[in-house]
């Protein structure tokens, strides 16, 4: 075996941490014809340390009005008020710049000439619909077959902000690589027992110091927020979502001055905006761009050009993996919505169904690819 070293990134502070493995790829990969079965090899010491510190809201008394301009900016109630970005921006030109991803599918494979694709996808509001209650947040099974299919021809992963178990539950295919809790909690494909012997398979969980924190605030916003009706309290495992789509405008204030109240004794744990949600996550600088990094680097993809990843998310958290694509200069960021929003994706998708039928363009566009190399 040799030692390969694995780089970790910030964009921010320019920091790179450069942790050494004992394997050659973190990940060990088999070419087929299909797309790689990648498995995690074990190494306890992986990541040793990672930045931390405040970036998400803070809790002082002066940002309870900001959080709850930002829990307004992402209702889909207020999507179109006169203070959003939607009612600001020209829908026309808007979608000149982010053009659908089906009316220009030709151009994205025409980039991928030569590369391989690597799809990361996220879950809700992607592959499933947003609905109000989030244990309900259910796949369809052509929506199942649709990314079973794109997996059997590009590396797939799903990034989600659900903890890996519970993304596992809803999507149901081993062959895919699950990104959870923003990318703090990521396993390999475990199909295939070729690739797994015993428990070798572990998971590179890069906040797990965390978890006694995470579940004792979990706890805390649980009995606080327990007076606001509607408002649900979920545990992903690294860290904390407090839903308030079925919370009354009148109460958002209330609710956000209850979380404020539990957090501020927490300083190691920052407070992010999703959709229709609040995020309570470890200060480490991970998310998932980092995510995105992480799994192309133990792909093989760290620093070449035959490669191009394509992102499909439809949150305020994907946000961070658009930069990233455009950052490396290398793939797409594809956001899922059928309004305008201030974005670093380069194309656009309306809805789920959307995302179902360019996966399924892609899968017939890469088998009669492969027809006609066989022909030659």
């Amino acid at each position: 075996m040799t030692k390969q070293n694995v780089v970790v990134s910030d964009a921010k502070s320019g920091l790179e941490i450069t942790v050494g493995l004992t394997n050659t790829s973190l990940f060990s990969t088999t070419a087929t014809r299909k797309s790689p079965i990648v498995t995690i090899s074990r190494n306890n010491k992986l990541l040793k340390k990672l930045e931390t510190g405040v970036v998400g809201v803070g809790v002082g008394g002066e940002r309870i009005n900001a959080w709850v301009d930002s829990m307004k900016a992402s209702s889909p109630t207020h999507v179109m008020s006169p203070a959003s970005f939607a009612a600001t921006v020209d829908l026309r030109s808007w979608i000149l710049d982010h053009p659908s991803a089906l009316q220009m599918f030709e151009q994205i494979t025409n980039a991928s000439e030569g590369k391989q694709i690597v799809m990361f996808l996220d879950y809700d509001g992607t592959l499933s619909p947003i609905v109000n209650d989030s244990d309900r947040a259910f796949m369809s099974e052509s929506m199942r077959r649709a990314v079973r299919n794109a997996a059997r021809y590009f590396p797939t992963a799903i990034v989600s902000g659900r903890s890996r178990d519970k993304v596992y539950n809803f999507v149901r295919l081993a062959e895919l690589y699950y990104a959870g809790s923003h990318g703090m909690d990521i396993k390999g494909p475990t199909k295939s027992s070729k690739y797994k012997k015993g428990n070798q398979a572990v998971l590179f969980q890069p906040a797990s110091e965390f978890l006694p924190m995470i579940n004792e605030i979990n706890k805390a916003l649980i009995e606080k927020t327990k007076s606001i009706p509607g408002a649900t309290v979920e545990n992903n495992k690294f860290c904390v979502s407090v839903h308030y789509r079925n919370v009354e405008e009148k109460s958002w204030s209330g609710l956000a001055e209850q979380v404020k109240s539990v957090m501020k004794e927490y300083p190691k744990l920052k407070l992010t905006q999703g959709r229709m949600v609040l995020e309570i996550r470890p200060t480490i600088k991970w998310d998932k761009g980092k995510a995105v990094e992480f799994l192309l680097e133990s792909l093989g993809f760290a620093n070449g050009n035959n490669v191009l990843p394509l992102y499909i998310g439809d949150d305020r958290t994907d946000e961070d993996a658009f930069k990233v694509l455009r950052k490396r200069g290398q793939g797409f960021g594809i956001l899922v919505s059928k309004n305008p929003k201030d974005t670093s994706a380069s194309y656009s998708l309306q809805e789920p169904a959307e995302v179902m039928d360019f996966l399924h363009r892609l899968v017939e566009w890469k088998r009669l690819s492969l027809r006609r190399r066989s022909r030659v």
